[in-house]
């Protein structure tokens, strides 16, 4: 999900093949996979454009923003195949600009261009220096958006397995075609660019971004996933890196196995977080009894995965549509007091309105025409674009395929493993996992790769209460990535720090406008935040 919190409503367009390993050596136009009979691919023409800045004609959008399209190769390998135009917005710099500083905020599968329209206010810093960019990459929100189908997770005709339901693991044999079919639903409902989506192709659209931009360096921000992003970025062209700061470290070595394993641990600890702090207030829906506080949270899952209720935005509402909105709503404690209104409507009331909106970012989206390789418009951003997406990216940057027959041996043990870190959050993490049976296998070019990178110094931060992206995911990259990282250590809560910790942002935005690094290993003290409900 995207890393910054949502603290307002917002339009929902921010959840495959596996990508082409490269190796790159990014210096002026760039080197290039070999195509067949070693001859390099001609990429002149996507790295002569020059980015055209107009006013955004998009009303979900700020009137002081503006916005432009880059095109780029569908297949990096064969470029005269077709072609996907990228979304950009910008504020522009308000002093004396340094070039472009482009944001991804993470997910994978949010919208840069939406989420920098929501959140600009937490970036206006970086315009003292900067046009501040935020982009789509391929396959999210208005660049050729990927989908399943018509409702969340594809599932409004009801067939198949979806990212928003449990695994039946008592009929592995069935749950293993239900995968099938949802791959075969995500293929046809998403055109040509699923065959090309992740992040090694994300991170060649960056540098032809950078070129069309005018900046002879890549300067950077990404959050959460917008890390495996920036750190791949430097693996394939470190002599282009600027200025790059990552914060709320992913991991580049482990499986989504693992991944999710560290997830659903790091969201549970979260949550037991969020109930401390609800029972000690009156509001609390959950009473004031804390152990009993905990029990409920999980018989209220269970007891919507049984028997779902209807909601206002089509479909029923389950459990695990809650389990979704309460990892949005724990990525930071200042949407706390909203998450605490959102359930207490719910199980006061059966409004469903609430955590739906917590979970979402706002109002749910039809799903339109989306015209092949060609922006769309943010009414025609499919509903369940940011599973789909998040799912098919992560697909495609992991090359473990276990088969048919080792995932039904393994699915009753994965799912006691994944209930013992969180009895919550366990199924919700191991429904991810198992979402990738079916599609490609991945590319191994981030394992194998992504490491002693010979790029300018960058600045990581990690934060020791992050539920999502764990601390020891900072210390494990930076090694990996060698001496150009600079680990700076939030002693705070919450996923990522920029937008939480005045330390944080303060040194970020130093580093960012005037090339300041911390020491390595220097820390970032906790802001003070008021507790009760």
């Amino acid at each position: 999900m995207p890393a910054v919190p949502r603290t307002r409503p917002a339009l929902r367009c921010c959840a495959g093949a596996g990508a082409v390993a490269l190796a790159l050596l990014g210096a002026g136009l760039p080197a290039t996979t070999a195509a067949a009979g070693g001859q390099q691919p001609d990429l002149t023409r996507f790295y002569r454009q020059h980015a055209r800045w107009t006013a955004c004609r998009d009303d979900a959008l700020p009137k002081d923003m503006q916005c432009a399209r880059v095109t780029v190769p569908l297949d990096y390998a064969r470029p005269a195949a077709g072609t996907l135009d990228l979304a950009l917005s910008r504020y522009r710099a308000t002093g004396k600009s340094q070039g472009s500083v482009l944001l991804n905020f993470g997910g994978p599968g949010g919208s840069g261009v939406s989420q920098l329209g929501q959140d600009g206010k937490q970036f206006m810093g970086l315009t003292n220096g900067y046009d501040v960019v935020g982009f789509d990459p391929r396959g999210v929100g208005r660049s050729s958006p990927v989908s399943c189908g018509d409702g969340i997770g594809g599932t409004s005709d009801g067939d198949g397995a979806s990212a928003d339901e449990p695994p039946d693991i008592a009929r592995p044999d069935a749950l293993m075609k239900e995968l099938k079919q949802l791959t075969v639903r995500c293929t046809r409902n998403s055109g040509p660019v699923l065959s090309h989506i992740g992040t090694v192709n994300a991170s060649r659209d960056l540098d032809v971004i950078r070129q069309a931009l005018g900046d002879k360096k890549l300067n950077y921000l990404g959050f959460s996933y917008g890390t495996r992003l920036g750190a791949v970025y430097a693996a394939q062209f470190p002599h282009n890196v600027g200025r790059m700061a990552l914060d709320g470290v992913d991991t580049l070595t482990e499986s989504l196995a693992e991944q999710g394993v560290a997830g659903a641990r790091g969201q549970q600890t979260a949550l037991d977080d969020f109930l401390d702090w609800c029972v000690a207030g009156l509001g609390c829906p959950f009473g004031q009894d804390r152990r009993k506080a905990g029990e409920a949270v999980v018989k209220l899952v269970r007891s919507l995965d049984q028997d779902p209720v209807p909601s206002d935005f089509g479909g029923p509402f389950t459990g695990q549509d809650l389990v979704g909105a309460l990892g949005q709503g724990l990525y930071g404690k200042e949407l706390w007091p909203v998450l605490e209104r959102a359930l207490a409507s719910l199980i006061e009331d059966g409004d469903t309105r609430g955590v739906q909106n917590v979970a979402s970012g706002g109002s749910a989206l039809p799903h339109g025409h989306r015209p092949a390789g060609g922006l769309v418009d943010s009414a025609d951003i499919p509903v369940d674009n940011l599973s789909a997406a998040l799912m098919a990216i992560n697909c495609a940057d992991d090359p473990d395929r276990p088969s048919a027959s080792r995932l039904t041996r393994d699915v009753a043990r994965l799912d006691k493993e994944y209930q013992r870190a969180s009895p919550v959050f366990g199924r919700f993490r191991l429904t991810q996992v198992l979402l990738c049976y079916g599609r490609p296998r991945g590319t191994d070019f981030i394992r194998e790769k992504v490491k002693d990178v010979p790029s300018a110094r960058m600045l990581l931060v990690g934060t020791r209460g992050d539920p999502a992206t764990p601390y020891s995911w900072t210390v494990e990259t930076a090694r990996r990535l060698g001496p150009s990282a600079v680990v700076l250590d939030n002693r705070g809560d919450g996923h990522t720090g920029y937008t939480s910790s005045t330390c944080v942002h303060g040194k970020v935005d130093d580093f960012l406008l005037y090339g300041t690094l911390p020491p390595d290993g220097s820390s970032c003290p906790q802001d003070r935040v008021s507790s009760g409900s």
